[in-house]
Order: C-alpha cells, then structure tokens, then sequence
C-alpha cells in the first residue's frame, strides 16, 4: 500500500443543480491537499433536457427506468455537460482535474441490472472487481484529480446509468489496496443528527457496533439506514473510514471537525 492518503469526495445533485453552492463547494474541494478523486451524481438538469426533447422521465419509487432515450440523455449530461463544467471550473481553481466516466481508461465495469420486478433498463449494477485500480492509479500518480460521473460501461461497448454513491463506495473500497482511503459523502446535512429538526445535534462519530444501537433506537431511520449500511461495509472491505456532512463543510474536513465520522471500532 501507498503511504500517502487519498480522499474520495461524493457530490449530490443538489449542489449540482445550484451554481453558487456548487462554486463554493469547489473552492474548498481544490483546497484539499494531497491525492483526491470526486464523484457527482446527475441533478436535476437530465430531467429537464429530457422534457425539452420530448423524452418522458419515467420513475419508480424514486429510482430513474434508463430507456435507450434516457441513456442518450444521461450520458449527455452527466458524462458530456455536467461533467466538464465541473473538469472547467477546477481548472480555474488550478486544480488540475481530468473528466472520466467508467468507460475512460475502462475504470469502472458494470453490468447491466437484471430485470426482476422492474426494468430499470440501462442500469448498471458494481461488482466486487468493477473498478480498475491500476488504471486510476496512473491519473493520481500523474497528478491528476479524477472527476467520475455517474456512467459506467459493460467492457462490451454498452453505456449504463449508475448509482454515483455506489461508484464512491467502489471506488473507496478497490483503492483502498493501494491507498490509505477515506469516503466522504457531501449532502444537505451536518452529519448524522440524533434530532432530524434540529441540524446542531450532529452525531460526532458512530462505530460498527453504535450504528446497529442507534437503528434500533429509531435514532437512525428511513433513508439515513441504507446509506450507513453502505457506508459500513465499505470500512469492513478496507476503507479507513466514511465521513457525512454538509457540503458546504468540507473546509472543516482537515481540521477533523466535518460532519459524522463511521469507523469500525
């Protein structure tokens, strides 16, 4: 394993969809020293092109069904326009970013999701050997800030739309054989709150066995469970530990004061 640390750095949609949230962010994630790679989910804009060309976005229970039409979409602006106003504006920041998808350098495989009670169409699913590490580790070494969008491919020529916390978590786990790696999920919150109305009552930290605690309490609930889950397991295949807090938090990260930090023990 390398000495030197690395900082995976996960982005919602909401900053993307706010462009002064989304400058500030980058201000502070250029400001990260030492080697870091940023994930972004899609926003709301692929919505918003789909019904100016016509195309229906088609949900169900909050999940996107990526039809051939969506994809087209999806790969526009998550791997096209988002993308490269992200790669644009680091650049500005002297942060030398290079703009991937999983298809770049063949990052990240997936496979496309098989069809039980929905099809979700081209969605792709990570397997446990998806992430191509030693092609990731040629941008970090060469300097780079890889910037991944949240598409994938099937090493077979097909695009898939995937999950962007589920690439983080991949990414986070498959490097951490070569990196001392830490998770950072961005999002609207401080942190992990005991209180869900009161955004001071920030959890400072929750280890393996206080998460199962606080779940069964009902301090933790709804979709707060799935993403700790995930968080978790990412530690238990290697990752040092996951970080949730605020975007607009991410100076503090440093100075170890940034939102909930998930450690095993």
């Amino acid at each position: 394993m390398s000495n030197s640390g690395l900082n995976i750095i996960k982005i919602g949609g909401n900053i993307i969809d706010d462009e002064v949230l989304l400058d500030s962010f980058l201000e502070k994630f250029a400001a990260l020293p030492g080697k870091k790679i940023l994930v972004h989910g899609g926003g709301k804009i692929a919505t918003r092109i789909a019904t100016d060309l016509g195309i229906e976005a088609k949900m169900v229970e909050g999940r996107r069904i990526t039809d051939e039409a969506m994809l087209r979409v999806v790969t526009m602006v998550y791997a096209g326009l988002t993308n490269k106003n992200i790669v644009a504006k680091l650049q500005v920041l002297q942060c030398d970013a290079i703009g991937l998808s999983g298809a770049d350098g063949g990052t990240i495989k997936a496979i496309k999701r098989p069809v039980k009670d929905i099809d979700y169409g081209f969605v792709g699913d990570i397997l446990h050997d998806s992430v191509n590490t030693a092609s990731i580790k040629k941008f970090l070494e060469a300097g780079f800030v890889p910037v991944f969008s949240a598409i994938t491919h099937n090493g077979l020529g097909q695009l898939l739309n995937t999950n962007a916390d589920t690439i983080a978590s991949a990414l986070a786990v498959g490097l951490s054989s070569l990196y001392d790696t830490s998770l950072v999920y961005c999002f609207e919150k401080n942190g992990v709150l005991k209180d869900i109305n009161d955004e001071q009552s920030v959890i400072n930290s929750i280890r393996a066995d206080e998460f199962l605690q606080l779940k069964e309490d009902g301090v933790i609930h709804d979709g707060m469970v799935p993403k700790l889950q995930n968080a978790f397991d990412a530690i238990q295949k290697g990752v040092r530990n996951v970080y949730i807090g605020h975007a607009n938090n991410l100076h503090l990260f440093q100075q170890g004061q940034f939102g909930t930090c998930l450690t095993l023990k």
